[in-house]
């Protein structure tokens, strides 16, 4: 297309569209790399924890204080957060193979009606 033609709606529309489809795409690369690094961060201290001895205190954070705990209730707390980080990921990852397929159809059906424009508008020989 030359400079001095203007862009069809429609093919504005499929372009806002993949914009938005980009930053969602975004988000869940952020989001899952975000949950990737809790996984492990918690399984570091879930392994520093079942280490210590039984008889040892351990404290756990809540919110900008530590508080006294007990190794096998705070052991179960962090395996649940393991877990929980792990069905985050899981969803996320299939959320961003969504996305991926979503983001190379609007890109084909774009190209397709760029295609079909210029084609449109060339004139005859």
């Amino acid at each position: 297309m030359s400079s001095n033609q203007q862009i069809p709606p429609m093919v504005q529309e499929q372009l806002a569209k993949l914009q938005q489809t980009q930053q969602n795409f975004q988000s869940i690369l952020m989001q899952k790399q975000q949950v990737e690094s809790e996984k492990l961060e918690t399984g570091k201290a879930l392994e520093e924890l079942k280490k210590a001895s039984d008889d040892e205190l351990v404290f756990k954070h809540a919110g900008t204080i530590m508080i006294k705990s007990n190794k096998k209730d705070l052991i179960e707390e962090l395996e649940e957060q393991v877990e929980l980080a792990k069905t985050k990921a899981s969803i996320l990852v299939k959320q961003e193979e969504r996305l991926k397929t979503t983001l190379k159809e609007q890109e084909t059906k774009i190209q397709e009606m760029i295609q079909n424009s210029s084609t449109n508008t060339k004139p005859p020989k």
